[in-house]
């Protein structure tokens, strides 16, 4: 072999290199982009589910309204979020505050026997595990992303093609503690 063809078979090399490290980036990206899709619609179908919920704990004459207003509040918000950041910050307002509605049952024994807020009830907590499920799928593919993009010699790539990080999905320290403060249910 000639010096001018090892010199092109290392270029071709480094080249198909390059391509490779283009499409990894490419196909992170689009795996970011489709769960960042899969928690919307989770968290559409939680919005969807608030105000039946909020009608069914309505209907009885001790409920607190300030709690009902909040979770509204939060829906609304949730609802109007565009960035992951709102997205994230809706969803921990709003989980924080069904936790306040769960607690409010408690308070209510007539309102936790209502078959229409059980069935709710439960509905929002199959919801909250795929959300969760969610969650963690896109943080793992973020994660993966991210340090891609810090990696050598894959930065050089990810800065001349414009590949920018991405933000978690994350649980505020307050969503945590509210987690972890929600009421047992018996079903």
């Amino acid at each position: 072999m000639s010096f001018g063809n090892i010199v092109l078979l290392i270029v071709a090399a480094i080249a198909a290199y390059l391509v490779v490290i283009y499409n990894k980036f490419v196909s992170l990206r689009a795996g970011i982009d489709s769960a960042e899709s899969d928690i919307d619609v989770q968290l559409k179908r939680r919005y969807d589910l608030i105000p039946a919920l909020v009608d069914t704990v309505k209907g009885y004459k001790e409920y607190e309204a300030d709690t009902l207003e909040k979770v509204i509040k939060a829906r609304q918000q949730g609802v109007a979020a565009t960035t992951m950041e709102e997205k994230a910050e809706a969803a921990n307002m709003l989980s924080s505050s069904l936790g306040k509605i769960f607690a409010l049952a408690e308070a209510y024994p007539d309102l936790k026997a209502n078959t229409t807020f059980m069935k709710l009830q439960n509905e929002l907590s199959n919801l909250e595990d795929a959300i969760q499920n969610a969650r963690r799928y896109y943080n793992a593919i973020v994660r993966d992303y991210n340090a891609k993009l810090e990696s050598f010699p894959d930065l050089f790539v990810a800065r001349k093609f414009n590949f920018k990080p991405r933000d978690y999905f994350e649980l505020d320290e307050n969503e945590a503690a509210a987690v972890n403060k929600m009421p047992k249910i018996d079903l």
